[in-house]
């Protein structure tokens, strides 16, 4: 049975599962910390099937999202000298670490944004923050706004698109996901003219 087989058969136990909302917290924090699960591929479906919960769906989402980014961010702050080598390993290269980590230092709200919408390994920027001491408030804020961005507007193509919303994602996805990380970088931009820096 390939990937996608099984996949399509845990979304459909899962959409008349009594644990459905749990579930998609506990895949959520998976997906951002250590298991790279495409969780817009259970989500959609799941969605499309129970519009009755789709904004809970959108919303527990974003909270295993966020308790999942502070168990990251927690990683980076007290074990980074002892599991370090093994994530930046896993999910990317010293050399990009070190160019996050000092995205992270220099601008460290907008690029938490910017991460949380884009498709980039979300594990690098929590252990980067963690590991530069960065505001955990800042973090989780940026974190909460970028991830609410992408699972309520999921949500939000579900509700006008209904059945149709997964061709539509699966169509558009990657012009979507341009069109709001250019949004964010015009924002950052500004923001930086206004204050002066």
């Amino acid at each position: 049975m390939s990937f996608q087989s099984r996949l399509k058969e845990r979304t459909h136990k899962l959409v008349k599962s009594k644990h459905m909302l749990t579930s998609i917290t506990l895949a959520s924090f998976l997906e951002s910390t250590i298991v790279p699960i495409p969780l817009e591929a259970v989500l959609v479906p799941l969605m499309q099937a129970r519009r009755d919960k789709l904004w809970q769906i959108a919303l527990m989402a974003t909270i295993g999202c966020a308790v999942g980014a502070l168990f990251g961010y927690a990683l980076g702050y007290y074990l980074f000298d002892a599991i370090g080598d093994w994530v930046i390993q896993t999910f990317s290269s010293p050399e990009q670490f070190e160019q996050v980590k000092q995205k992270m230092t220099n601008q460290g709200f907008w690029f938490v944004m910017t991460l949380g919408i884009a498709p980039i390994p979300f594990q690098i920027a929590m252990l980067a923050a963690g590991a530069t001491k960065y505001s955990i408030l800042s973090f989780v804020l940026a974190t909460i706004i970028a991830r609410s961005i992408r699972y309520f507007g999921l949500a939000l193509v579900v509700y006008v698109a209904g059945n149709k919303a997964e061709e539509l994602i699966k169509r558009y996805k990657g012009w979507a996901i341009l069109a709001l990380t250019l949004a964010v970088l015009l924002l950052w931009w500004l923001s930086t003219l206004f204050s002066g820096g």
